[in-house]
């Protein structure tokens, strides 16, 4: 039997703020993290609006600090993502107590850190250095600051991690992959502790414009904080959204054996791929009902023991379709009384940081008995109408098994199972 693998610290950095305890307390609060973009002149573009990481300046209590993670002469030399990943890193680390010093602690950590995109806006902006001043001009770290590890890498770099570095490069279910594996290369024994999750920052005009070519994203520009509804009938689209969700997971055995303390138990990992189509799942949802099942069947469960879902949902009206066709798959008639909620109706799609945030937002509920809203559900989607998607404000609810989703293009489906600890 293998040993059960425990999370033993967290960290985010979210358009919700930084930090777990605020940005659970905001989420559960009601709070959105959606805003007009004001990082880049947007008045004459299509879309105006994501999720942002506040800064100090807007948001003095849980704002974004980068003095506090790395020296400013040392930010030139790597891409936000990996600024965020860093921070979410220091937090999750801390929480942990996690700091190898011995060669052998040290080859035992692993790094794994996914993303969908990695470095883009470095790319964007060293394309527009190349154009107006020649190839001369440009930074010898443009590359190492947009390769996709790079997150992973400076992580490793930065406490000293040794063992297996990894990074899942498998759009927006990266993040829940990234997970997937660390939980494999403890039961390998390549690796005793996975730093895991994931981190994006790629709000960029030519990302926006390429997601706007797709009709992917909302255009209710003058409610950025309506504009994500997944579930609801009126929903046109998602919000893209930053930042990074990483946590520290290792064996229970070790947790307790170092004197860590355990908060929540990952019980369950399963992938799959639809084998369909570039961009959108089978209306069935076949391909993640497979990913849930073999969750499921790793956990040891049955699907009536799951008490809540995080949904992938990311509020385009394809998609969701899809991922509620997967749950009634997989839970068939019972799925009327299993609480659903979206997440993303708060922070926007955080692409391939959302399964790391997510997956921490799964087990703050599990820790909690906590069921985070769905926003912005005013008219829920008929074909719908049967399903309990926690409409607007949390719930209180005991809470035992609990299982997030991650869906991505190119057909790629992984489900996590998040379990309290006995």
């Amino acid at each position: 039997m293998n040993p059960p693998i425990v999370i033993t610290g967290m960290g985010i950095i979210s358009p919700l703020g930084c930090g777990v305890k605020p940005v659970w307390q905001r989420l559960t609060e009601g709070r959105s993290g959606v805003r007009r973009i004001d990082r880049f002149d947007v008045e004459d573009f299509p879309i105006r609006i994501a999720g942002l990481v506040p800064g100090m300046e807007n948001d003095s209590e849980a704002g974004f600090d980068p003095d506090s993670v790395i020296e400013t002469k040392e930010r030139k030399k790597i891409d936000l993502f990996t600024l965020y990943a860093l921070a979410a890193a220091k937090e999750a680390l801390a929480q942990a107590g996690w700091a190898p010093s011995s060669e052998a602690e040290q080859r035992s950590t692993a790094t794994i850190v996914a993303t969908g995109i990695g470095g883009f806006p470095t790319i964007t902006q060293a394309q527009k250095t190349l154009d107006s001043r020649g190839p001369k001009r440009i930074s010898p770290f443009v590359v190492p600051a947009f390769l996709a590890n790079l997150a992973s890498g400076n992580v490793s770099i930065r406490y000293g991690f040794k063992g297996p570095l990894g990074c899942p490069v498998t759009a927006c279910a990266a993040g829940v992959q990234a997970i997937g594996d660390g939980m494999r290369l403890i039961r390998s024994g390549e690796a005793e502790v996975a730093l895991v999750g994931g981190a994006e920052s790629c709000v960029d005009p030519l990302a926006l414009a390429g997601f706007n070519a797709l009709k992917a994203l909302s255009t209710r520009d003058d409610e950025p904080e309506r504009a994500s509804r997944p579930f609801d009938r009126d929903r046109d689209g998602f919000v893209m959204g930053e930042g990074a969700g990483l946590m520290v997971i290792e064996t229970l055995d070790h947790a307790e054996a170092r004197g860590a303390t355990p908060l929540a138990m990952i019980s369950g990992y399963g992938t799959s791929a639809d084998a369909h189509h570039i961009t959108a799942g089978p209306e069935d949802g076949s391909g993640a009902a497979a990913s849930i099942r073999s969750a499921l069947a790793m956990a040891g469960l049955e699907p009536g023991e799951i008490g809540y879902v995080n949904a992938h949902a990311t509020s385009t009206p394809v998609g969701d379709r899809a991922e509620i066709a997967s749950l009634r798959n997989v839970f068939g008639d019972e799925i009327g009384k299993l609480p659903v909620s979206s997440t993303k109706s708060a922070t926007g799609h955080l692409l391939g940081a959302a399964g790391g945030v997510e997956s921490i937002f799964t087990a703050l509920a599990v820790m909690h008995d906590t069921l985070p809203p769905t926003l912005n559900l005013e008219n829920q989607d008929e074909t719908m109408s049967d399903l309990d998607f926690v409409p607007n404000e949390a719930r209180n609810q005991p809470l035992r098994h609990a299982l997030c989703n991650g869906f991505g293009f190119g057909g790629v489906n992984a489900s996590l199972i998040v379990s309290k600890l006995d």
